[in-house]
């Protein structure tokens, strides 16, 4: 029987890890919260499931962009500052949805600043941070933080789901509308942004790339030696290919799991089921739940038979179970398979951060982490619109059956194409859960 990875390993974190994880649960907390109720608040204005998807899309077109600008000058302008210009960001684009209910002011509030769909990072935090943690702990821990962090994230996830369901849920009851009562989740979620500019603020210089990474073998950074390193195709050098391939296998599975984002899943219950907004709090609370424990069980996976085929083969069954969903002819027998899926979903995701970010060089790791965020966010930003067709013409289960198809066929072709590849760890034998 597998056992959990160890506590030690996040024992050896220093202060910036210790801090990027609460910034990383006040994120996901925001993301939980706003995920549930944000697809039936543009319902509610009078969007149809068309305009719906259009929107979403907009906000990952946008993130995409902003997420490119911003993570592909980290290491040389500031990871803190960066970080501190995405908190912004966010404040922003919660601060226009709470405070308009017009479609051309949403739409440019989606566009430019950071608003989440989604129970998925979005902007550029992930990509900086991914960067950080490395820095943060010895390099044998890597894939357990990365468990750790993303277990943080699913739990911030969960509970946010939940708070904003039953709140929403208690507000309605008291007799405020629907519309005004998913508006104060958006609010929130607009003072959850200040809050995690607060916290990045207390990021030491530490966080920074620092001189002995400029250059392979401890050389010094200066010159124009540095001047080569820094100029790559976004911050990229050594690793632009094997970082530009994993993009684009990235982008097939991202485009899939686009298509049943969590905002569009509450929404398909919805139109499904009926599903109200406590019960949908409740779904995602324990979907989320199970997805952060498959996460931290992936790296004792990951040191027992590597991380591509902890990647591939955990994955495969997952998107098995994400097609059956909408073939269950109840709503139990939906929610149980649903949360099946969610309990072996994340597997994938700290040994995709660990694997990324083992195959490049430190000096790389924000450009690397920031272009395949972005790859991801982008083919992701085109799936909500075709689910919003499908669903407009009630063709409810397509988006389902497509999304575990096209995942399957990027888990097979990422075996056939990084199989080979080892990070460190693996090649010298020194992987420690």
């Amino acid at each position: 029987m597998l056992r959990l990875p160890h506590t030690h390993a996040v024992r050896t974190l220093n202060r910036d890890g210790r801090l990027l994880f609460t910034t990383r649960a006040v994120r996901m907390f925001a993301y939980g919260a706003l995920s549930v109720v944000l697809a039936l608040y543009l319902a509610q204005i009078g969007l149809s499931g068309e305009q719906i998807g259009l929107l979403i899309t907009a906000t990952l077109v946008g993130d995409a962009v902003i997420s490119l600008l911003i993570a592909g000058v980290a290491d040389r302008m500031g990871r803190k500052q960066m970080l501190l210009l995405g908190a912004g960001l966010m404040i922003f684009a919660g601060a226009v949805f709470a405070l308009t209910s017009n479609i051309v002011f949403l739409a440019l509030a989606a566009i430019i600043g950071t608003i989440s769909p989604s129970d998925k990072e979005v902007g550029p935090f992930l990509s900086i941070e991914q960067a950080i943690l490395p820095q943060t702990a010895p390099d044998e821990h890597r894939t357990t933080i990365f468990a750790w962090y993303n277990l943080a994230g699913s739990f911030a996830t969960a509970l946010g789901a939940l708070c904003s369901g039953g709140l929403v849920s208690i507000l309605q009851t008291s007799g405020v509308r629907p519309l005004e009562s998913y508006r104060v989740v958006i609010i929130g979620y607009t003072l959850l942004g200040v809050l995690l500019a607060l916290r990045f603020l207390a990021l030491s210089p530490q966080a920074e790339v620092q001189p002995a990474m400029q250059a392979h073998g401890g050389q010094s950074d200066a010159g124009p030696h540095r001047l080569l390193r820094s100029s790559g195709f976004f911050g990229l050098h050594r690793s632009r290919n094997v970082v530009l391939r994993l993009a684009g296998l990235f982008m097939l599975d991202a485009f899939a799991g686009g298509l049943v984002i969590q905002s569009l899943i509450a929404y398909w219950f919805y139109l499904r089921y009926g599903v109200e907004p406590a019960l949908l709090g409740g779904i995602f609370f324990a979907a989320n739940i199970l997805a952060g424990f498959s996460a931290l069980v992936a790296a004792r996976l990951a040191a027992r038979f590597g991380l591509i085929n902890t990647m591939v083969w955990t994955h495969i069954p997952s998107n098995v179970l994400l097609i059956l969903v909408p073939l269950m002819p109840t709503l139990p027998l939906a929610i149980v398979v649903l949360l099946a899926r969610f309990s072996i979903s994340q597997m994938d995701v700290p040994t995709r951060q660990s694997y990324t970010m083992a195959v490049v060089d430190p000096d790389e790791r924000s450009a690397a982490a920031g272009i395949t965020t972005v790859a991801r966010t982008a083919a992701g930003a085109v799936a909500p619109v075709l689910t919003g067709a499908l669903i407009g013409i009630s063709l409810l289960a397509a988006p389902f059956i497509i999304s575990g198809g096209l995942k399957i066929v990027y888990d097979l072709a990422l075996y056939r194409s990084f199989q080979a590849v080892k990070p460190p760890e693996e090649t010298q034998g020194t992987v420690v859960p």
